[in-house]
């Protein structure tokens, strides 16, 4: 197979500044995407898309390529993940390398392994999906889910005011650690979700969305729970 892990680290950072390299429990936080991408024996390159020479010399260290800068135009706040994705296949491509399968790895994402990279691609090829998404279940049931509007709590769903819980279908969120696809697929949608992809199911213990500087605690705390 002909595999390529792509790293999405952009410069700018506006909650928790230089985030992509900030420490976490003794590395820069892009160093655990890369390592996982490395261990995992399933990537003929990895490599980091990034518009900023520290973060790009950052990732050189612990072992990944940055063989071109990310442009001006993906890399600001609109830019969505695809399209970075898209531009970096695409630059591949002009250079005369295709690849089969891509990943792409959020570099603050701790939790990934070489175990579940290699379990996402085991998935990808064993349902034929168009690409594998890591989802946790939510905690409590969205169904029963509340608004406030004019200071006052509706719920969002009324139906399900006398529903038990537990009689309510279970909901997924992506967790937003990674996605394996594949590449022709992809590049032929532009979208990473699809009627095919199919889920890596992740526990709350091993995933943290990390958006500010209580999120990175929170995430460090379960990553010493889980991995210490």
């Amino acid at each position: 197979m002909n595999n390529i892990a792509i790293i999405t680290a952009r410069g700018g950072s506006k909650r928790i500044p230089r985030k992509n390299i900030k420490d976490f429990l003794g590395k820069p936080i892009i160093a655990y995407s890369i390592e996982a991408s490395l261990k995992s024996g399933i990537f003929q390159e990895v490599m980091v898309s990034t518009d900023d020479a520290e973060i790009a010399e950052v990732a050189q260290k612990y072992g990944a390529k940055v063989p071109f800068m990310r442009s001006a135009k993906n890399s600001d706040d609109f830019a969505t993940t695809a399209d970075v994705l898209v531009e970096v296949l695409e630059e591949y491509q002009k250079r005369g390398q295709k690849f089969e399968y891509a990943c792409c790895l959020y570099p603050t994402a701790p939790f990934v392994t070489a175990e579940k990279l290699q379990k996402a691609f085991n998935l990808l090829l064993e349902h034929k999906a168009d690409s594998v998404v890591p989802v946790a279940a939510f905690s409590y049931p969205i169904w029963r889910s509340l608004k406030i509007e004019n200071g006052k709590l509706q719920m969002n769903f009324p139906e399900n005011l006398n529903k038990r819980s537990q009689d309510l279908p279970p909901a997924y969120h992506d967790v937003g650690q990674f996605y394996f696809f594949q590449v022709a697929k992809f590049l032929s949608t532009k979208k990473i979700f699809s009627d095919f992809s199919v889920p890596l199911h992740v526990s709350e213990l091993e995933m943290q969305d990390i958006d500010n500087e209580t999120d990175w605690k929170l995430a460090e705390l379960k990553y010493q729970i889980f991995y210490g």
